[in-house]
């Protein structure tokens, strides 16, 4: 379509259909999770009109919520439990883990200007797919008991939307193949709701219209009375994930290239994008609402309806906005069965551990050699190893103040340096396209 035909009416209809691709797994996140629905909404919205200015409005890529932290939250959510448990206190887990990624997110912006001083190959070496794949395998399999344990809620349920998901992915064509997760969520849901398995006591008390942002969810709720031990650990837990993240933007990036056959990479730049994605996660977490990340939802719906006018996106991330202000809208979702969210995770959390064996496949990581299995097998056996053991982390004091490293912080680490010291890096970004494009944490 040629983009001087849009009229005001089909960029208000192409602005939806955004939205509609976006929307099921971007309010999945917060209710995972339990952060709030529609703080995640402003900041998706928010955050894409960030990453338009900072890409000087070229690049046609929605922001949503991140699939990727959700390890991360659950740690520090039992990280500030735990100590909520020991003394008797009543701390809020969200401020903590807003911090965390909000510092996860700086780390974009550092690699931002290594990107532009030195250019992605140099950069890239330091993170190739033997250290990045197994920590992602890692951050699906941390996820999976929880996702088991939601299901157990009602089996049948959580089996509907898995089927849902599974035919839409497999056998839709046009947008009904772009927006699984949605149909699985509403088809599950519904049948819920038949069964008499909802209460919606809640979205009837909730008002239609109310502020997104509740002051007890933000990192700023903090300032003069937070645990400097907490605090530090949600940070030294949040960052490594970042890596994965930093790995899927390119990817995104790579594939928003292809499809509208501009190379974004070279012009407006991957360090403009980088720092469009990083600082939108860093506002988003400070206000107590989720990472962000560039949507292959939204790639797909490019490459669906040929429209590529970065503008239609903007309206998306408008429209977002104007829904955030709903606090009935929120309730609805709020009250999704449970089994719902286990039919779906089953399937979102063995996906992100199958997403981490494509990016080792695809960059066909040769495990022949030594230094490869050992990275990968230590990477691994740190990661699952530490979360689940019974203390779920290694603590150590350090000047008084208590650190709790995570298991992927742990391995992240290990592997990033074993990478580093270790002889026979042959890793070369850039020259396997399928390689670089091969993270994605969407269905």
């Amino acid at each position: 379509m040629n983009q001087k035909e849009l009229t005001k009416g089909k960029m208000l209809l192409l602005g939806f259909q955004h939205v509609f691709a976006m929307f099921g797994a971007t309010v999945l996140v917060p209710t995972l999770t339990g952060l709030s629905v529609s703080d995640t909404l402003l900041f998706a919205g928010l955050g894409t009109l960030l990453f338009h200015l900072l890409t000087k409005g070229r690049i046609p890529a929605f922001l949503g919520s991140s699939f990727a932290f959700l390890g991360g939250y659950a740690a520090v959510q039992t990280m500030v439990g735990n100590a909520n448990a020991a003394a008797g206190g009543s701390l809020n887990w969200i401020p903590y883990a807003g911090v965390g990624v909000a510092a996860a997110g700086l780390l974009y912006v550092v690699l931002a200007g290594l990107f532009k001083a030195f250019g992605p190959g140099k950069v890239m070496r330091y993170f190739p797919p033997v250290v990045t794949g197994p920590i992602i395998i890692c951050i699906g399999i941390t996820l999976s008991a929880s996702a088991v344990n939601n299901a157990s809620a009602n089996w049948w349920i959580a089996i509907v939307a898995v089927l849902i998901i599974v035919a839409a992915n497999i056998w839709g064509k046009g947008m009904i193949k772009i927006i699984p997760i949605l149909l699985g969520v509403i088809g599950s849901y519904l049948v819920a709701a038949l069964a008499g398995q909802v209460d919606f006591t809640e979205v009837h008390q909730a008002a239609w219209l109310g502020l997104p942002i509740h002051w007890t969810d933000t990192a700023f709720s903090l300032f003069g009375g937070a645990d400097s031990s907490l605090l530090i650990s949600s940070v030294i837990i949040m960052m490594p994930i970042a890596l994965a993240t930093i790995i899927e933007h390119i990817g995104d990036i790579c594939a928003i290239s292809s499809t509208v056959g501009q190379n974004f990479i070279q012009s407006p730049g991957l360090h403009r994008s980088l720092l469009g994605d990083g600082l939108a996660t860093s506002m988003a977490a400070l206000f107590g609402a989720p990472a962000n990340t560039t949507y292959g939802e939204n790639t797909g719906v490019l490459a669906l309806t040929k429209v590529y006018d970065p503008k239609v996106v903007r309206l998306a991330a408008c429209i977002a906005v104007l829904l955030s202000f709903s606090p009935k809208f929120a309730a609805l979702v709020h009250v999704m069965p449970t089994a719902t969210i286990g039919g779906v995770s089953l399937i979102l959390y063995g996906m992100i551990s199958a997403v981490g064996v494509r990016n080792v496949v695809e960059n066909q990581v040769d495990f022949t050699k030594s230094r490869n299995v050992i990275i990968a097998a230590l990477i691994m056996s740190l990661a699952l190893g530490i979360s689940f053991s019974s203390a779920g982390a290694i603590s150590f004091a350090v000047g008084g103040v208590t650190i709790s490293l995570s298991g992927l912080a742990v391995a992240a680490l290990v592997g990033i340096l074993l990478n580093a010291v270790l002889p026979g890096n042959d890793y070369e970004f850039g020259k396997n396209q399928l390689g670089d494009t091969s993270v994605s944490f969407k269905v």
